[in-house]
């Protein structure tokens, strides 16, 4: 279901803390995110999206944290299950209603 990660966490962390660690010497972030980027061998905007997930996940910035967003998932899929679960057994209920309805009175 859910898409093999081209880049390892580790990779990622890795990627990140080098990024925060450098950013002082450039310009801007952006500026860092680009060579950096170019050095560890992703897309500036892959990179960037990283260290906006890392910031959220630290509290630093306002979104949904990595574990909350897996919880959200699980959630809707489980959501998902139960409601199909759901219209099986009322069209179970429905078909049985109609052949007890259709079923000839005993004499």
């Amino acid at each position: 279901m859910s898409r093999k990660s081209r880049y390892s966490p580790e990779f990622r962390e890795r990627a990140v803390h080098m990024l925060l660690e450098q950013q002082s010497e450039y310009n801007s972030q952006w500026a860092a995110m680009t060579s950096i980027a170019g050095k560890v061998g992703c897309t500036a905007e892959t990179l960037r999206k990283w260290v906006r997930q890392t910031e959220i996940n630290q509290g630093k910035r306002a979104g949904m944290t990595s574990s909350e967003s897996e919880k959200l998932k699980e959630l809707m899929l489980e959501n998902r299950e139960l409601k199909q679960a759901n219209e099986i057994l009322r069209k179970a209920a429905a078909f049985f209603a109609q052949a007890e309805l259709d079923r000839r009175p005993r004499k």
